[in-house]
């Protein structure tokens, strides 16, 4: 998890002024009971955490208030009154706006084509008037200090940007009640402090702030009030001032929870991977690794660390074969395989826990059978001559669910019903119960609780103990720096540190992530 900066407690809005109340509210989907008569309200001027699990229902909540579901039962009222939101377009008539966890931008659009499409300001001539829109947008980018550069297109931005895109065409649109759904989990640590920054400042303006998070830190750190919720009902409601992440953990998952997990010494094996001057380039062809090399031994977790855009995910693509490189060698356990294409490197023992989970992880449209064949589909262990043996496979599916904790009513239904944490773990059981040799992992832990976090790091550390090399690349520098026995930080493509992970200083790792420091340990 991200190291938050120290800042005084925040104080919330008049408990008396109720910009919006949602009384018993509930939400049912085939099988499964998603809201049980929930009860919250906002505040003017407050920011109100909700903290939950991996499908305890947050997400779906806030999607009936912004009007992507319908609800089953219950009372929603704005300013007073009594509301019936059909649509996103309602809501955003009635001032609330939502800012998902993946994006809803065009990626070939530039970033002020996303902010006013829809509502696009015109000449009077019926012309998209992009000189004004662009004037709008730079005002409002200045007045809440979300700075963006208005004609980037969105695939170019860092995913920074992109988020403070999101916000920006909200207030654009408007929005006096923001709903930010895990808004930190794809952000560097500065970026967050940049984003908390913001947050305060909409506030002090008059916004008021649904913010989901599983991250205890960010609720100690950004939130007025915090609810709790636990298997679709909200258990708690209380000040933020009044607790420590220690009570948050357990009121949220039932029990203790280790925040750390610690790792035992052991001795490191023969490299397992070995990258030799390695170098690439991104989808518009400019160097994005650098000529790096770099070994990671049987039974060591190396971590990646740097900010968001600095070679990670061209570095996790080449490894895995689905980028070419342009230079270098890539050798498991000696062999090259810098050539082979995907299925090889798979049948050679390399799993992959990609970053992003929806487009490289999951077929969202496939249920969770087929999801757990995906890289297996070729395997005897699967196969009977006629086809796929899909009552074995269901078998397997029905396992990976119970042992990874998996919150679905069922190993038929879309991938795309999961909620994100609940998709991450599907990935870890498939690629785990593969046995690779080499884990490529990639934000293994993004948008997942801290029961769940709790959960991956020991099945990393577990893999670790039985000889399997990992290459962990994360942007929570705290999951880097409690996992990790060596630490690479990359900036601009190329290593501009590396230490042991007991060597390990914060604020050296920070500068170095910032082009400050190019020491090698």
């Amino acid at each position: 998890m991200q190291a938050i900066s120290e800042s005084p407690p925040r104080v919330g809005g008049d408990a008396g002024d109720i910009v919006v109340r949602l009384t018993e509210i509930s939400k049912f989907f085939p099988g499964v009971v998603a809201n049980d008569r929930v009860n919250l309200d906002l505040r003017r001027g407050e920011i109100h955490a909700l903290l939950g699990e991996n499908g305890a229902g947050k997400t779906t909540v806030m999607n009936v208030l912004y009007g992507l579901y319908g609800p089953d039962g219950g009372v929603i009222e704005v300013e007073g009154h009594s509301v019936r939101i059909k649509s996103p377009n309602a809501a955003l008539a009635l001032g609330i706006g939502m800012v998902h966890q993946h994006f809803m931008l065009i990626p070939r659009f530039t970033i002020v084509e996303n902010v006013v499409l829809g509502h696009e300001p015109r000449t009077r001539f019926g012309a998209l008037d992009l000189f004004e829109a662009r004037r709008k947008l730079v005002e409002l980018s200045e007045r809440f200090g979300l700075a963006v550069d208005p004609d980037r297109r969105v695939e170019d931005a860092s995913v920074g940007m992109q988020q403070r895109a999101e916000i920006l065409k909200a207030l654009y649109l408007g929005a006096k009640v923001l709903i930010l759904d895990e808004p930190t989990a794809a952000l560097a640590p500065q970026e967050v402090d940049d984003l908390f920054a913001t947050i305060r400042s909409l506030t002090d303006g008059g916004l008021s702030i649904f913010f989901i998070t599983h991250k205890l830190e960010e609720v100690i750190e950004i939130s007025d009030r915090v609810s709790v919720i636990r298997a679709g009902r909200v258990v708690e409601t209380f000040d933020t001032a009044r607790t420590t992440k220690e009570e948050l953990a357990h009121r949220m998952v039932g029990r203790e929870v280790v925040l750390r997990v610690e790792k035992t010494a052991h001795t490191v094996g023969e490299p397992v991977l070995e990258v030799e001057n390695l170098s690439a380039t991104d989808h518009r062809g400019l160097t994005a690794i650098d000529g790096i090399s770099f070994t990671v031994g049987a039974g060591e977790i190396v971590g990646i660390a740097g900010v968001d855009g600095n070679g990670q995910r061209e570095l996790e693509e080449v490894i895995f074969g689905l980028q070419k490189h342009t230079g270098g060698r890539i050798l498991l356990l000696g062999e090259d395989v810098s050539r082979l294409d995907v299925r090889k490197r798979i049948d050679r023992g390399i799993g992959l826990i990609p970053q992003d989970r929806q487009r490289r992880g999951l077929v969202l449209d496939f249920d969770l059978v087929e999801n757990v064949l995906l890289g297996n589909q070729w395997r005897a262990l699967y196969s009977r001559p006629l086809g796929i043996d899909y009552s074995y496979l269901r078998e397997q599916a029905g396992e990976a669910v119970e042992e990874f904790d998996i919150k679905t009513p069922s190993v038929e239904v879309d991938a795309s019903t999961l909620s994100g944490g609940n998709q991450q773990k599907l990935i870890l059981a498939r690629e785990i119960r593969r046995g690779p040799k080499l884990l490529l992992a990639a934000q293994p832990t993004r948008g997942l609780d801290v029961g769940a976090i709790e959960f991956v790091h020991r099945q990393l550390l577990e893999l670790r103990e039985h000889g399997v090399a990992i290459l962990l690349i994360s942007y929570e520098l705290e999951e880097v720096l409690s996992l990790a026995d060596r630490i690479l930080v990359l900036y601009e493509g190329a290593i501009a540190l590396e230490v042991s992970g007991d060597d390990a200083v914060r604020e050296e790792i920070g500068l170095a992530m910032t082009g400050g420091s190019r020491r090698n340990g």
